[in-house]
């Protein structure tokens, strides 16, 4: 998986706009370092590779990893600081799931975001984030961009905490991406082992009825069942399979906690 193909079969998906202006700029600047004598295709191959990249399930898997990498860049910065847990978290997720080669190019991807943030300066960088999170509002139904927000909390945990701007900076993501802002909170609460974590993914205070966590679990079920996201690849269908058991395991210490069934 190239740099080119990222962001090629994501354009099938959102050409223009402020997401392919910066996929323009990461292309644009680290095109000639990436395809060299030996990564050029012949006419065949070429032809067979634009038919590929530019499906709709391809282009909806790359634009969801390239959207992404955007996103991830902006919570990795969000307390000017680039840490290390951080970094390691995404190399390792895109090692993981994806390929060494997906390591190497995700890493690329962000440095070169990195770089236009400093550009740009934090007000624009700003303002050009939330015209993204628009434009994904507007190109990606809602249980992909919940697993969008799912893995941008898993990275700004990866260092033991949530910073406070971290925590905010995913709260405005949300928001410009027609989502609620306690989502933010809900999926911070994944993989936690106490009471208050559980009440917290499923957005409950523990005042709430019975009645009132078995819906709200029934909503969150519905909302992140893993099949909702299976066009986007066998390895993110698995990472929302895991969030799923996550959002089980809170709603059964709740009910052991209140003898429900």
């Amino acid at each position: 998986m190239a740099i080119g193909k990222w962001i090629g079969g994501f354009l099938g998906l959102m050409s223009g706009g402020p997401l392919g202006m910066l996929a323009g700029i990461v292309l644009g600047a680290i095109f000639d370092a990436v395809f060299d004598e030996n990564n050029y295709f012949t006419p065949e191959e070429q032809a067979a590779q634009e038919q590929r990249q530019y499906s709709r399930q391809q282009g909806d898997r790359n634009g969801f990893l390239f959207s992404l990498m955007v996103l991830a860049a902006d919570i990795i910065h969000a307390d000017g600081r680039i840490m290390h847990s951080e970094m390691e978290f995404v190399r390792r997720f895109l090692r993981t799931n994806f390929s060494d080669v997906a390591e190497k190019e995700g890493e690329e991807i962000l440095l070169k975001l990195f770089d236009e943030k400093k550009r740009m300066g934090n007000v624009a960088w700003q303002r050009q984030i939330v015209a993204v999170c628009q434009q994904i509002a507007f190109a990606m139904p809602q249980e992909q961009r919940l697993q969008l927000i799912a893995f941008l909390c898993e990275i700004a945990k990866a260092d033991g905490t949530i910073h406070s701007l971290e925590r905010e900076a995913l709260k405005e993501i949300c928001q410009n991406m027609g989502l609620e802002t306690g989502t933010a909170e809900q999926m911070m609460g994944l993989g936690g082992k106490s009471l208050e974590d559980a009440y917290k993914v499923l957005g409950l205070h523990p005042d709430a009825s019975d009645e009132e966590v078995r819906q709200a679990y029934k909503r969150m079920a519905r909302e992140n069942h893993p099949d909702r996201v299976a066009s986007l690849g066998e390895d993110i269908r698995r990472a929302a399979e895991k969030k799923f058991q996550e959002i089980a395991d809170a709603k059964d210490r709740i009910y052991k906690e209140r003898n429900m069934k």
